[in-house]
């Protein structure tokens, strides 16, 4: 009777926590398609045809719908402009929408109504047409890569002393650092172009990379995982002979993996997603970056949605591919760094 009621209870137990779980998924879902639906809209409207976005298709399948006139030679796209009995007057136009032959009478029966999915990829070889996204795209990553080499660099030096060397006003000193994250970006905009013109450096390379190869986040993020490795280690090395530099390069770096892949994640994204400052620093079209880049083309093609979103995509989507490949580093970047003393 006791182990019939404990399995009616086990049984009770597991039924809730099975609805518990459903509830959650269901809301994780219904959040998740929420989130995902701009992004899959900008991925359909970029393979769409022009004109179909005009006519206010602005599903998510890219479906072209028109009246089509065989006439031998050519198949047209044509449109109504009147009924006079069995005929009809139509304009002939091209896959552009330009009307190439005006007020061409056709009998109705040789009107056919077309409706398929069509995709079209040339949208993407019209952008790189019109805007040289190739130059900007060799701008971000030069920019990008580089500025992580630097950040890798002096975030690996900075985390290891304020983890693990002991100095007068080494607490002080990090928090003060910590603190300029708050700092929003526009108050040192215009200190920070004088600065630069005073140097030199505006609309080079130089302005673009240099200021930014220092990142507080990435020393926090280094400095909290540093903190988390035996001191027995670190000892043991230094008895074996290892200098700091040593030490650091060749014990604890090795031993940071998914936090390094993190911290590269996040400055390739922070250095991808510029926009404010390279707007400023630099008005060259040939050191444009992407984000820049796409802002100007938006400003000239603001009426050809298509190929916008076609730029747009482009554009996001080496990030996306870049976090999925990186995320199991991220997550256990998380989990076996300590984010607190």
């Amino acid at each position: 009777m006791f182990i019939i009621k404990m399995k009616g209870k086990i049984m009770s137990g597991n039924k809730k926590t099975f609805l518990k779980n459903s509830f959650s998924y269901i809301i994780l879902t219904i959040f998740g398609i929420f989130m995902i639906a701009p992004f899959v809209w900008m991925i359909s409207t970029s393979l769409k045809s022009q004109l179909e976005v005009n006519k206010g298709h602005t599903g998510f399948i890219p479906i072209e719908q028109y009246l089509s006139y065989d006439d031998g030679k050519t198949v047209w796209r044509v449109s109504k402009v009147m009924i006079k009995g069995d005929s009809t007057v139509v304009n002939l136009i091209d896959d552009t929408g330009k009307i190439v032959y005006p007020f061409h009478t056709i009998n109705s029966t040789q009107l056919k109504e077309i409706k398929r999915i069509k995709l079209h990829f040339l949208n993407f070889k019209r952008v790189f047409e019109k805007v040289p996204f190739a130059r900007y795209l060799f701008n971000t990553l030069l920019v990008a890569f580089t500025t992580l080499f630097g950040v890798l660099i002096t975030s690996a030096l900075a985390a290891y002393a304020f983890a693990r060397m002991r100095f007068k006003g080494r607490d002080f000193l990090f928090y003060f650092f910590i603190s300029m994250m708050m700092v929003p970006q526009p108050i040192y905009l215009v200190p920070s172009y004088v600065l630069l013109n005073y140097f030199g450096w505006i609309n080079t390379y130089q302005a673009l990379i240099i200021p930014w190869i220092a990142n507080i986040f990435t020393i926090f993020l280094l400095r909290q995982h540093f903190k988390t490795i035996p001191q027995d280690l670190i000892d043991a090395a230094a008895i074996d002979g290892c200098s700091r530099f040593k030490t650091l390069f060749q014990i604890i770096l090795p031993l940071s993996k998914p936090v390094i892949a993190t911290a590269s994640v996040f400055s390739v994204i922070s250095s991808w997603n510029s926009f404010m400052w390279p707007l400023i620093m630099t008005n060259d079209p040939e050191l444009r970056v992407l984000q820049v880049g796409l802002s100007y083309f938006s400003q000239e093609s603001s009426s050809q949605t298509t190929l916008l979103m076609a730029a747009s995509t482009f554009t996001i989507i080496p990030l996306v591919i870049l976090f999925l490949f990186a995320q199991k580093s991220i997550m256990a970047s998380y989990t076996s760094s300590g984010m607190k003393e």
